[in-house]
């Protein structure tokens, strides 16, 4: 048997569901050149546990509790700009994948593909290119496309929250989201916040929360 690779690539599971998140993991410790750090649970714990743990890459599923994987897709790189973010889904929305890959996605791969295509995502994106599985494709943006944030913040509106629901969640002010939905309706022209959550169900933006057109 060949000696394990003296410097694998730190590997970061996150996902709510403890079997998923399990048998990822034992797949990936097959691998002499890969080493599982820790498995989180939910968003907030992936963020603790990079801060901690230093991983190379994070594996991350996006519909999760306390923050979601759009949300913590973004704060990972914003905190840790070196560190890898490939997003594991069952969701196939084009809309859906191209905001993950705006929110600082290196990657988007379904979780029913066999671990060797997972394994390809992982060399892909650890070295230093896109990867996005077969059949997958982004939605082409518009003339002004929606920013990160934006598609944050829409995200969280089209789930029913208030401004200052919004804000407590972002850690940011009520203003600063006022100021993102103000936006938003004008980048979509769209005169009300109903009109925003059917635009955000018509899009797919709501795919993988969830919740239900």
């Amino acid at each position: 048997m060949p000696p394990s690779d003296p410097n694998p690539v730190r590997v970061l599971i996150c996902d709510d569901h403890p079997m998923v998140a399990e048998g990822i993991r034992a797949l990936l410790e097959t691998y002499d050149d890969l080493a599982v750090v820790g498995v989180a649970g939910d968003g907030a714990e992936a963020l603790a546990m990079a801060g901690t743990l230093a991983p190379d890459l994070v594996l991350l599923d996006l519909n999760m509790p306390k923050v979601d994987g759009l949300s913590a897709t973004e704060m990972l790189r914003d905190r840790h700009p070196g560190m890898r973010v490939l997003i594991l889904s069952m969701h196939d929305t084009p809309e859906y994948v191209a905001t993950a890959l705006r929110h600082g996605a290196a990657g988007y791969c379904l979780k029913d593909q066999d671990m060797d295509e997972i394994r390809r995502a992982i060399d892909v994106v650890m070295g230093g290119g896109r990867y996005l599985c077969p059949g997958v494709e982004p939605e082409d943006g518009g003339a002004e496309p929606l920013t990160s944030r934006e598609q944050t913040i829409l995200l969280h509106l089209a789930q029913g929250r208030s401004n200052k629901e919004v804000a407590a969640a972002l850690d940011i002010s009520v203003h600063t989201v006022e100021t993102h939905r103000k936006n938003l309706k004008r980048k979509l022209g769209i005169s009300s916040t109903a009109g925003l959550t059917r635009y955000a169900m018509e899009h797919g933006v709501l795919q993988g929360t969830g919740l239900r057109r």
